[in-house]
C-alpha cells in the first residue's frame, strides 16, 4: 500500500481543544467519523499505524486520537473523533463529533459506514453533509457483507449522494489506497455542486431560509453552514449556541436581529401547525425516509434473512431464561483458565526474580553497602516489585486476552443487554455493565471506561461502585484463601474447578452489591431517573486471535502492570521501614496492628490482617505477602513453599473458616487501590467524589463483615 505513517508530536495549532501539528499550510486535517462498531478505529489504525484499541462494542472511542498519513508526498493529519449515531448532540460523543466537524476546520470528513447495515449508517452521513460538502463515504466491512450475500452498488450510491464513495475491508487493508486517493481529490478540488441536500416541507424551508439569511448578513460566521445553523436555531439547540460562543467567541443570542428572526420563524411554523416539539421529529423523519429511499436503490440481498444466524444465537445468549446462566458459565470458564494457567508461569517468574534478588544482594555485599541500604532497596523495594510482577503478570496475561476475545467477538454488548434491566431497576445506566466488566482486569481501567456513560449522575454511580468488582490484583488473595480453606481438601483438577466456582460466586456477590449500592446512591446522594440509551448489538465476528493477544498484552497487561509497579515501589520502602524500625524491641508494624486489633476483631479480622490491607493500598497484590511477613516477624516480605505451609501459618495465628470468609468479603468490598483513586481524581476532577468513592465500598465492607462475623458468633458456629 502506498501509505506511510508516524505519530504526531507536540501540537502547535489548537482545534477544539486538540493540539494538531501542521508542518506547512499544505498539510490537511481529515476528520474520521462514523457510528460505533463500524470499524472506524480499525481504519484509523490501518492508515496511521497507531496502536489504538479497537473493541467490538458501541461507544468505545470516547476521546479524539490523531495520527499522520503520508500519501503521494502529501501529509494528512487524521483525527479519529468519537463514534456516534447522529450529530443531534444528545450525548457527549455527539457533541464532540459535531463540534470538531463544525469548528475544528477539517479539510474533509471521512464517514465510515458498516456495509452490513448501510441504511442505518446513512443517517450520520446525511447529517454530516448538512454541515459540510467535503465528505467522503467509506463503506467498510465489505468482506462481512459478502459473506452475508449483501451487494451494494457503490457507483450508484456515489451518484445519488454527489460525493466520493469508497469500499474497504480495513481489517485486511483492502481499499485504503482508494480511500486516500478520494481524500486527496476532495481536499485539492473545488466542492461539487451536486452534493445531495435534504429538502424539507415548504414551511420548514421558508423558515430555514429566513433565519439563514439573517445569520449570514448579521454575523457571517466564517466557514459555518448557515442553512444547517438555521435548522439548529429553530430546533432550540442551546448546546450549539454555547459551542459557537466557546469556539468562535460570538454569542448569537446577543444579536437582536437574529433572535427576532428566529422567533418570527418559529411563530410562522406554529401557525402552519408545526409546534416546537414537533420540529425535530419532522427533521429526523425526513432524514430517515431519505436513508430508506437511498438504501432501497443501492442495496440488494441475495439472502433476505442475512442476519438469521446472529438472531438465532441471540435468542439463546440474550434470552431471559438462558442469557444469565450462559454469562455465568463463560465467566466461570475465564476464571478457571486464568487460575489453572497462571500457576506455572507465576512460579517460574517468582523463581527467576528471587534469583535476581540473590544476585543483587551479593553485589551489595561485595560493595560493602550498609545493611539498612540493602534492606530498603533489596528486601523492601525489589522484593515487593518481585511479588507484584510474579503474582500479577501471569493472570493478567491470560485474563485480558480471554476478555478481549469476548469483546472482539461481539459478546460484551450482549452482557450489557442482559444486565440493562437490573441496572435500570437500580436507577443506573445499562452501560455500567460494560464498565463493570472492564473492572475485572483493572478497576482503574473500569473508571476510565465510565466515560461512555453520558449522564454525569450515572457516570458517578458507575465510578463509585466499580470497586465492588474485584480487579486482577485481588484475584490472587481470593484464589489463595478459597484453595486453602475451602477447596484444598480435594485433589486436582477438582481443586481448580471448585476454586473457579467459588470465585464466580464471589463475583456474583460483587455484582449484587454493585446493584444494591447503585440503588442506594440513586435514592440519596445521586437522586435521579435512569436515562435510556440505544445499544446496537453488533454482528458476531470471528476474533483475530493474533491481534487480540498482542493488543491485550501491550494495551492492557503491560499498561496496568507498569502503573502497579510505580505505586508498589514506594510501598515496599514503607513496609520495610515499619517492620524494621523498633521501639522497645517491638516493630512499628506490631504497634499499629495491636492498636487496630480490637476494631479488626469486630469485623472478623485481626490487627495484622487489617494492617496488611492498609499497607496494600498502593497495590492489592501485596496484601498476602504483608500478612506473611507480619506473622513470621521476618522484617521483609517472605515467600512460603506451598499453600499448605501458608494455611498452617494462618491457622497457627488464629485463623478460622470465619476469618477466611471475612478476609474474602473485605477484599471484595474495601477501598480502591492507589492507582484507582488517582484515576478517579483525574476523571471526576473532584476530591469530594474521590473521597466518596473511597468511603462507600469501605463502609459497605465494614458493615457486611461486622454482620457476618457477629451473626456466626451469636449462632455459635465458631
Amino acid at each position: 500500500m502506498g501509505l506511510t505513517s508516524e505519530s504526531t508530536g507536540t501540537g502547535v495549532l489548537n482545534y477544539c481543544g486538540l493540539h494538531i501539528e501542521k508542518e506547512s499550510q499544505e498539510d490537511k486535517i481529515i476528520a474520521l467519523a462514523g457510528n460505533p462498531n463500524v470499524g472506524k478505529s480499525t481504519v484509523f489504525n490501518s492508515l496511521t499505524g497507531l496502536n489504538q484499541h479497537t473493541g467490538n462494542w458501541p461507544g468505545k472511542t470516547v476521546t479524539s486520537a490523531q495520527g499522520i498519513v503520508r500519501f503521494k508526498e502529501k501529509k494528512y493529519i487524521l483525527v479519529d473523533i468519537p463514534g456516534t449515531y447522529s450529530l443531534m448532540a444528545n450525548s457527549a460523543e455527539e457533541e464532540v463529533a459535531r463540534d470538531f466537524i463544525c469548528f475544528g476546520q477539517p479539510d474533509a470528513v471521512v464517514v465510515v459506514a458498516d456495509a452490513t447495515c448501510l441504511e442505518r449508517n446513512l443517517n450520520l452521513l446525511l447529517q454530516t453533509m448538512e454541515i459540510t460538502d467535503n465528505v467522503i463515504l467509506c463503506v467498510n466491512l465489505l468482506d462481512e457483507a459478502k459473506k452475508k450475500k449483501i451487494n451494494i452498488n457503490l457507483d450508484l450510491l456515489s451518484s445519488i449522494l454527489g460525493i466520493p464513495v469508497v469500499g474497504t475491508s480495513a481489517r485486511s487493508g483492502k481499499g485504503l489506497d482508494d480511500l486516500m486517493a478520494a481524500v486527496k481529490a476532495v481536499t485539492e478540488s473545488p466542492t461539487s455542486s451536486q452534493v445531495l441536500h435534504i429538502t424539507y416541507n415548504e414551511e420548514i424551508e421558508k423558515a430555514v431560509a429566513a433565519v439563514a439569511e439573517a445569520t449570514a448578513s448579521e454575523w457571517g460566521g466564517g466557514a459555518i453552514n448557515h442553512r444547517w445553523l438555521a435548522l439548529k436555531l429553530l430546533d432550540g439547540d442551546e448546546g450549539l449556541i454555547q459551542s459557537i460562543k466557546t469556539n468562535l467567541d460570538y454569542d448569537l443570542m446577543e444579536n437582536q436581529q437574529i433572535t427576532q428572526k428566529v422567533a418570527e420563524s418559529i411563530d410562522l411554523l406554529e401557525q402552519a401547525g408545526i409546534q416546537r416539539d414537533q420540529f425535530r421529529d419532522q427533521i429526523v423523519t425526513k432524514i430517515v425516509k431519505t436513508c430508506e429511499e437511498i438504501g432501497s436503490k443501492v442495496i440488494t440481498f441475495e439472502k433476505k434473512e442475512y442476519a438469521e444466524r446472529d438472531r438465532k444465537i441471540d435468542k439463546i445468549l440474550t434470552s431471559k431464561l438462558t442469557g444469565i446462566p450462559i454469562m455465568l458459565l463463560l465467566l466461570f470458564g475465564v476464571f478457571w483458565l486464568t487460575i489453572t494457567g497462571a500457576n506455572v508461569p507465576s512460579q517460574m517468574l517468582a523463581t527467576g526474580l528471587f534469583w535476581v534478588e540473590d544476585q543483587i544482594s551479593q553485589l551489595f555485599y561485595s560493595l560493602s553497602a550498609p545493611a539498612w541500604l540493602t534492606g530498603i532497596l533489596v528486601d523492601g523495594v525489589f522484593r515487593t516489585l518481585a511479588w507484584v510482577i510474579s503474582v500479577m503478570l501471569p493472570p493478567m496475561a491470560i485474563f485480558f486476552p480471554l476478555f478481549t476475545l469476548l469483546e472482539d467477538s461481539g459478546y460484551l454488548p450482549r452482557i450489557a443487554f442482559n444486565l440493562d434491566h437490573f441496572f435500570c431497576k437500580a436507577c443506573a445506566h445499562g452501560k455500567q455493565a460494560l464498565t463493570m466488566c472492564m473492572g475485572f482486569g483493572c478497576n482503574a481501567a473500569g473508571i476510565i471506561g465510565c466515560r461512555i456513560i453520558d449522564s454525569p449522575r450515572e457516570r458517578l454511580i458507575a465510578t463509585i461502585t466499580n470497586n465492588f468488582v474485584p480487579c486482577n490484583g485481588r484475584f490472587p488473595t481470593l484464589i489463595a484463601i478459597i484453595t486453602m480453606f475451602f477447596a484444598g481438601t480435594l485433589g486436582s483438577p477438582k481443586t481448580s474447578i471448585l476454586s473457579a466456582m467459588m470465585l464466580t460466586a464471589v463475583i456474583v456477590l460483587g455484582v449484587i452489591m454493585t446493584l444494591l449500592i447503585s440503588k442506594l446512591l440513586s435514592k440519596t446522594l445521586l437522586k435521579g431517573l435512569p436515562s435510556s440509551f440505544n445499544l446496537e448489538l453488533p454482528p458476531y465476528r470471528r476474533p483475530q486471535i493474533g491481534k487480540v493477544v498482542v493488543r491485550s498484552i501491550f494495551d492492557r497487561t503491560l499498561f496496568v502492570l507498569y502503573r502497579a509497579i510505580v505505586v508498589a515501589a514506594p510501598a515496599g520502602l514503607i513496609i520495610w521501614l515499619l517492620a524494621n524500625i523498633q521501639v522497645d524491641q517491638i516493630s512499628l508494624l506490631t504497634y499499629c496492628a495491636e492498636f487496630l486489633d480490637p476494631f479488626a476483631h469486630l469485623i472478623g479480622l485481626d490487627g495484622y490482617i487489617l494492617m496488611a490491607f492498609i499497607l496494600g493500598f498502593p497495590a492489592n497484590e501485596i496484601v498476602v505477602p504483608i500478612m506473611i511477613m507480619s506473622y513470621m516477624a521476618t522484617g521483609s516480605l517472605t515467600e512460603l513453599e506451598s499453600l499448605s505451609e501458608l494455611h498452617t501459618l494462618f491457622v497457627n495465628n488464629g485463623w478460622t473458616w470465619l476469618t477466611a470468609v471475612c478476609v474474602m468479603l473485605f477484599s471484595l468490598m474495601h477501598w480502591p487501590c492507589g492507582t484507582t483513586c488517582l484515576t478517579i481524581k483525574k476523571e471526576t476532577q473532584s476530591l469530594k467524589w474521590t473521597l466518596v468513592s473511597f468511603a462507600v465500598p469501605t463502609i459497605t465492607g465494614i458493615i457486611v463483615c461486622f454482620t457476618v462475623a457477629n451473626s456466626v458468633r451469636l449462632l455459635g458456629l465458631v
